[in-house]
């Protein structure tokens, strides 16, 4: 599965979960960290820790991927699973407005 297959299949694992304001940013050119971020919300730290899970035990039984490294699973405010080329961040709406990862990777040259 290519990089951008398993980006692809994460935000669709997401949304079937109900994840809210999935986007898969391509930031392949611009660090060595990994191809893709898939980044999504949830509204609850329990839906944020069962879009989680979902992403970690679809992946697992179905593909037998496993997450490189996870973060953030005391607080469930902001968990990121690492899966090399692609990294999932899942997050609380106030920590996903605070860090604002989609500005900092956005695409947009500047003038």
């Amino acid at each position: 599965m290519t990089s951008k297959e398993l980006a692809d299949k994460i935000a669709v694992l997401l949304d079937n979960k109900k994840g809210i304001d999935i986007e898969v940013i391509d930031v392949a050119d611009k660090t060595v960290l990994a191809d893709y971020f898939v980044i999504c919300s949830g509204n609850s730290t329990t839906q944020i820790k069962a879009l989680a899970d979902e992403v970690e035990v679809v992946l697992k039984n179905e593909d037998e991927i496993y997450a490189d490294h996870v973060e953030g699973r005391n607080s469930n405010r902001w968990i990121l699973i690492d899966y090399k080329d692609v990294v999932v961040h899942i997050f609380h709406p106030e920590e996903r407005a605070n860090y604002d990862l989609e500005k900092l990777w956005e695409t947009k040259k500047p003038i």
